[in-house]
């Protein structure tokens, strides 16, 4: 059986969307599932990350990228003036005006790319992994065009995404693409696979015409083995990931400032300028601790060597409690207590008491936060916090081996059909 693994985000691209779709590409050939990749050829990512292994036993065919820069608007500016600076403004609008998402113009060379692969190599299956949802589009047109099966994979909700505001007229609009996509994936789809249940809930809620299949990140186990810890004097909590949407770390921030507590506190990722110069005022000093993207064998390192882990799962009026992001899992393969400050009736909060993982408290809840991360350093000045230590069965059913052999199966039994 041959698959195309079509996705925008792929090495050299760097941050934690990238893992879902390299990892399939590294495990399926082994699976007996002959694998190719159709990725941007530089889409000018947001990240990149150079030291990522690229899969030794997969095909990756690059599409030209076609459309306009990735970038935070603040860094993207940063350093223009003038005439370079009103293009550069006018540039980052035109972002806003692609539909249904500021990537969808890489299908214009994306599309063609594909086809000739599925014809030329014979592709059984498309599976197509977003975000962005523009991925799916791409993979619908291959499928129509050649006849292939064809697979959705949903990182991310396509309807209530937990960092999508919807409270004006724009991004009401957007939201109405968003469902028109979500429903073409129903519709069309030959199955859909989900990060989540909660995503499984709302795609079978349309009425797709193939199996939704719940299939979770999983933990890279091989990647943190090694990895080495140095006893510390001081508690160090760690968090990675950038902060965008409704990621809030200023409940946390305040808890630690209330505490009183001698915790250093560091933040790996792009941080907004808003919460540093909010940040500010809190008097944290060297309590607080930010530090830029750094590459993923850099991030498994810091958080290795931390004494705990920072969680954030914004509520999102509700959205929240259906994440599941690929970030519990890392966080649970690198073995260190976690301090989830996640929706508590949610997914992630589920997992992370099952697994006895960390201590979780609501989002918004600065009390209970507070007295979460005074438990912890309770539990480390008392006589240390171990590493967190998984039964055989969760490590086997939360390994990414485990969620690649589920993802072969979906594949295979769609072929079958």
């Amino acid at each position: 059986m041959k698959a195309l693994i079509v996705s925008f985000y792929f090495p050299p691209a760097g941050g934690g969307g990238v893992q879902r779709p390299l990892k399939l590409a590294q495990y399926l050939p082994a699976m007996g599932i002959e694998t190719h990749v159709l990725a941007p050829d530089d889409p000018r990512w947001l990240h990149r990350d150079e030291g990522l292994r690229m899969p030794s036993q997969a095909w990756v065919h690059r599409a030209r990228y076609v459309g306009v820069s990735g970038g935070k608007p603040s860094e993207v500016l940063a350093g223009t003036q003038g005439i370079e600076r009103a293009v550069t403004r006018a540039r980052l609008q035109l972002r806003r005006l692609v539909v249904p998402d500021e990537n969808a113009t890489w299908a214009l060379t994306a599309i063609p790319a594909g086809i000739r692969l599925v014809r030329g190599h014979g592709i059984d299956v498309v599976l197509s992994t977003s975000p962005p949802p523009s991925t799916h589009l791409i993979a619908a047109a291959i499928a129509r065009a050649t006849g292939a099966r064809w697979v959705a994979d949903l990182r991310d909700s396509l309807l209530l995404h937990a960092h999508r505001r919807s409270d004006t007229a724009a991004t009401k609009a957007k939201a109405a693409l968003h469902e028109r996509v979500a429903r073409l994936v129903a519709s069309r789809a030959d199955a859909v696979v989900c990060v989540s249940e909660a995503i499984s809930e709302e795609t079978r809620a349309l009425q797709p015409r193939g199996p939704v299949v719940t299939i979770p990140n999983g933990a890279d186990f091989d990647d943190v083995a090694g990895l080495e810890r140095q006893p510390s004097t001081r508690f160090r909590i760690t968090h990675t990931g950038s902060f965008f949407g409704r990621r809030d770390p200023r409940p946390f921030l305040q808890a630690l400032a209330g505490s009183g507590l001698d915790v250093r506190a560091r933040f790996l990722g792009d941080f907004r300028d808003a919460d540093r110069e909010w940040a500010a005022g809190l008097g944290l000093g060297d309590r607080l601790e930010l530090r830029p993207y750094a590459p993923r064998a850099e991030s498994l390192a810091l958080q290795r060597d931390s004494e705990a882990l920072l969680l954030l799962i914004p509520d999102a009026d509700g959205r929240g409690k259906g994440v599941l992001s690929g970030k519990v899992f890392e966080y649970i393969a690198v073995g260190r207590p976690i301090l989830a400050a996640v929706p508590p009736e949610g997914a992630a909060a589920e997992l992370i008491r099952e697994t006895g993982a960390g201590v979780v408290a609501p989002p918004d809840d600065v009390a209970a936060i507070r007295s979460a991360l005074e438990e912890l350093h309770a539990r480390w000045r008392d006589g240390g916090l171990p590493d967190v230590e998984l039964s055989p069965e969760w490590h086997d059913r939360l390994s990414r081996r485990t969620r690649v052999e589920e993802m072969a199966g979906v594949l295979r039994d769609v072929v079958a059909r």
